[in-house]
């Protein structure tokens, strides 16, 4: 490229080729190693890792977001001269990705038992082996500046490693343990599941009423309750200890149906004694708030089901039934025996597994848990004191903070084969539990060398929380962790603030003494346009891979990126994506006029110092001040304003009015304006495209290299600083009343359907002196823009007879209409116009008289309908108006 650098000999084609510019310059991006970190060891230093995306499967829109705005602030800062590492990787995603390697072998009639856990596991590795690469492959399509020599995968070996540090440190510690607890249960892929991969829907089911009968003295209690097969393992039937209704029954016992056991009737000041009938079954094997209440009352916890969900021999009659089956025939038999005497509807939440669909269980589990009160106190003191991350926007440190000041133990262990194994072993002989690094060769208790590694493995999210210091080597004191720890910034989405976000300061806090980032940026979800959560089910999703194909992955990031504020979720609509299109080709466009007058100009020509116009003195300073506001909000991620400054400046400032205005130079005779002009075009425009770089990376690399510079890459060239030598509020002032004059005399013309091919007299009487010296210095431009035949600029001017009029600030506009127009021709024209209002008007008029359709129209329709009628009617005034001042 390097024929490029140094003047424009090269001419750039008629039209923007996304496709071809995208291939060539990732290419040329990746053998120039301009994204490896390091290469600048005297600089400050910025880290961002990626939010590891998992090899599941395709990214999504969501994904591009995400990574569209870490790239966004990764280029700003390299450019601004740091040593910026964004670090990328892979996330194992044990339940999700063991799910879809079990779907592939369902298809072709095999279990992961068919084949053994060892067989199974490597069937899994070709799995992510493909959709690692598969994501690499997107990652370049959508143009992150990622240093691929760090990539990192959360079941490699050095975080394999921190993995079963950080489990033996915290077990030795206290902080972890193995207990009977109950915890979301998954009956299809009979696994624990953490919160986050539980789904609550809202589902239409039914309320039972059921009638347990004392065991002495005749009467009975009334329950209700969702789910009537876990009656099978009730112990007990709750009330409110102050409630009247119940108190003299409080220790007298129940007979539970079917089963025929006896169970107690107990007091806890949990129950609710405006609910139902102020009296709770209590089931403490299969209720969280049951298990808590059977704690206290130390009651006895009997499973009714197993991991399939299946009822077992607690069920008594109903063993072998699957639990949805169970409850259709246990609802009839209570029927039959007139304990069930009310069945009402209800709608309610229902828990279901992310990943299988299958309805969760809660369920009475041993398993391995985090005891997190402790590791919450550190995180919410360090965030109370002021000493912790930054949330953007800050309303999510409440939400935060209320998640930690709450937080439950953390059960992290799942019945997987896909993650990583929990590092316990188990003495076959006397059954000694050894936490340990490594495989225990020998039982500290018996001696004997037969152990067994315990067959669980870590929820994905006990990995995860790892992610900003063990992608650096941790626990090893490595170069990278002394350099890029803490990381600087995370981005991520505000829906697993709790699951993610949380846990890696946590064992942050606790492993490394530090907060893992400074600011935690939270973005919103990508919805459909009609406002939905994009699925699978909906049909609504977007895939990024075929926005880019279609409109370039330029057009696809802008749009993404400044169509929403921080926190707020983003509305994907197929049309802004190509108005952001549109918007690539208006710079390109914008960019080929001006090197088609830059006549070979080189980097070494280019000079602020030359013999500067107005407009020249007025595009410097807009630049400058847009470099300094748009680097402001950035540094405050506020992309949705950026994106309107830099729009705003691009479009209007530079294309519709510098470039316009720079023609007269570029087309004149005075040399030294001529290159006076090109130098402040060739030195926007490289100025332009660096702003524009984080969010366009590919169109504006393709432009830069056909401009006059002296770099390999813009993505190293140094980002636009604000010069205060570049001020110029004069200049700013003067473009300021051209511009309101140009736009008064084009709104005039649009009014009374004048074109811009037919000249025109315009008359300008100034307010002053000073204003009428800064028109007469920028007459060719008056002249240039308002299409003019005569001009005059006249402060003692007379109005003349029937004439167009506009005021400007400090002018007064006259456009005499003897030139102007054919004032009859406009007359009987003007009176057409009235009589289609007229007509309209009466139309509406009609419609909201007619008593049909004012009682069926929905109101909304009938206040469009009102609105509609009172334009057209003030049309027709403004018409009259006209029509009055033609005849004077």
């Amino acid at each position: 490229m390097s024929e490029l650098n140094n003047n424009t000999t090269v001419e750039m084609p008629t039209t923007y080729d996304p496709q071809a510019a995208e291939k060539k310059w990732y290419a040329y991006w990746m053998e120039g190693n301009y994204f490896e970190a390091g290469q600048r060891p005297d600089a400050p230093a910025y880290s961002i890792v990626i939010p590891p995306p998992n090899v599941t499967g395709m990214l999504h829109i969501g994904h591009a977001l995400d990574f569209t705005l870490q790239d966004i602030l990764i280029r700003v800062k390299r450019m601004q001269g740091y040593d910026a590492l964004w670090l990328p990787g892979t996330d194992h995603a044990g339940i999700a990705t063991q799910t879809k390697v079990e779907q592939k072998l369902r298809e072709e009639g095999q279990s992961r038992y068919d084949l053994g856990r060892e067989a199974f596991l490597e069937k899994v590795w070709e799995w992510k082996e493909h959709y690692a690469g598969t994501i690499r492959d997107q990652w370049a399509k959508m143009g992150l500046s990622l240093d691929y020599s760090r990539e990192r995968f959360t079941l490699d070996e050095g975080l394999s490693k921190a993995v079963r540090d950080v489990f033996v440190q915290l077990y030795e510690k206290g902080l972890i343990y193995r207990g009977k607890k109950i915890i979301n249960w998954d009956p299809e892929a009979r696994t624990a599941l953490s919160d986050i991969e539980v789904e609550h829907k809202e589902v239409q089911g039914h309320l039972y009423h059921l009638q347990y009968p004392l065991q002495e003295g005749g009467g009975t209690i009334t329950v209700a309750t969702t789910r009537p097969e876990t009656m099978l393992g009730d112990t007990a039937v709750a009330v409110h200890p102050e409630d009247e209704r119940y108190r003299h029954l409080i220790g007298k016992m129940l007979v539970l149906p079917i089963i025929g056991r006896e169970i107690p009737i107990i007091a806890d000041e949990y129950v609710d004694r405006e609910f139902g009938s102020g009296a709770v079954k209590i089931t403490p094997a299969h209720d969280p708030n049951d298990f808590e209440m059977g704690q206290r009352h130390d009651l006895p916890q009997i499973i009714v089901m197993d991991e399939s969900g299946t009822m077992n021999a607690e069920a008594g009659p109903y063993q072998g039934l699957d639990r949805a089956e169970c409850r259709k025939r246990i609802v009839k038999d209570l029927q039959e025996q007139g304990v069930c005497v009310l069945i009402e509807d209800h709608t309610h939440q229902v828990g279901h597994s992310e990943r299988s669909g299958a309805v969760v269980e809660p369920y009475l589990s041993t398993q391995w848990f985090v005891d997190m009160k402790p590791l919450a106190e550190r995180a919410i003191a360090v965030q109370k004191s002021g000493q912790g991350v930054k949330f953007v926007p800050d309303r999510f440190d409440k939400v935060y903070l209320q998640w930690i000041e709450n937080v439950r133990d953390w059960c992290i262990s799942r019945q997987l084969w896909w993650g990583h194994r929990i590092p316990a072993w188990y003495c076959d002989a006397c059954g000694e539990l050894h936490v340990a690094h490594e495989a225990v060769a020998q039982c500290s208790a018996c001696g004997s060398a037969s152990l067994s590694q315990d067959e669980d493995v870590l929820d994905t999210w006990f990995s995860s929380g790892l992610w900003p210091f063990s992608t650096l080597g941790w626990p090893e004191a490595t170069k990278d962790l002394e350099r890029y720890y803490p990381t600087s910034t995370l981005v991520t989405g505000y829906d697993i603030i709790y699951f993610w976000v949380a846990r890696m300061i946590f064992t942050a806090l606790e492993f490394t003494d530090k907060i893992p980032f400074g600011d935690v940026l939270m973005h919103g979800l990508v919805r459909a346009a009609d406002g939905r959560k994009m699925s699978k089910s909906l049909g609504n999703g977007v895939d990024p891979l075929e926005v880019i194909e279609q409109y370039g992955a330029d057009a696809m990031r802008y749009m993404i990126s400044t169509g929403s504020t921080p926190g707020q979720d983003l509305r994907f609509r197929w049309e802004r994506v190509e108005q952001a299109r549109n918007f690539a080709n208006k710079i390109w466009n914008a960019s080929r006029f001006a090197l088609m007058n830059l006549d070979g100009v080189t980097a070494d020509d280019i000079t602020l110092d030359g013999p500067l116009g107005t407009a020249d003195r007025w595009i410097l300073h807009r630049l400058n001040e847009t470099s300094r506001d748009v680097t402001r909000l950035i540094d405050s991620y506020d992309f949705g304003e950026t994106g309107r400054l830099l729009y705003n400046f691009i479009w209007d400032d530079l294309c519709d009015w510098y470039i316009e205005f720079a023609k007269l130079s570029l087309y004149g005779t005075d040399a030294a304006a001529k290159r006076a002009t090109q130098s402040v075009l060739a030195y926007v425009l490289d100025r332009t495209q660096r702003l524009i770089h984080p969010f366009m990376p590919f169109i504006s690399e393709e432009i830069w290299q056909h401009l006059p510079h002296k770099g390999e890459t813009i993505t190293l060239a140094a980002w636009p600083t604000y010069d205060a030598a570049l001020e110029a509020p004069d200049a700013v002032q003067e473009m300021g009343l051209l511009m309101d004059v140009i736009r008064a005399v084009r709104n005039i013309r649009a009014e009374v359907n004048v074109p811009m091919s037919k000249k025109i007299e315009l008359i300008l009487r100034p307010s002053g002196a000073e204003t009428e010296a800064v028109l007469r210095r920028n007459e060719e431009y008056i002249v240039r823009f308002c299409g003019t035949s005569s001009l005059v600029i006249d402060a003692a001017q007379g109005a003349p007879d029937k004439a167009m009029t506009a005021v400007v600030t400090g002018v007064e506009l006259y456009l005499p209409l003897a030139g102007l127009i054919d004032i009859e021709q406009e007359i009987v024209r003007l009176n057409k116009e009235i009589a289609h209002l007229t007509q309209e008007v009466e139309r509406v008029e009609k419609k909201l008289a007619n008593p049909g359709f004012v009682a069926k129209a929905p109101a909304k329709v009938i206040e469009e309908e009102r609105a509609k009628m009172n334009d057209y009617a003030t049309k027709r005034e403004k018409v009259q108006a006209r029509i009055a001042e033609l005849r004077g």
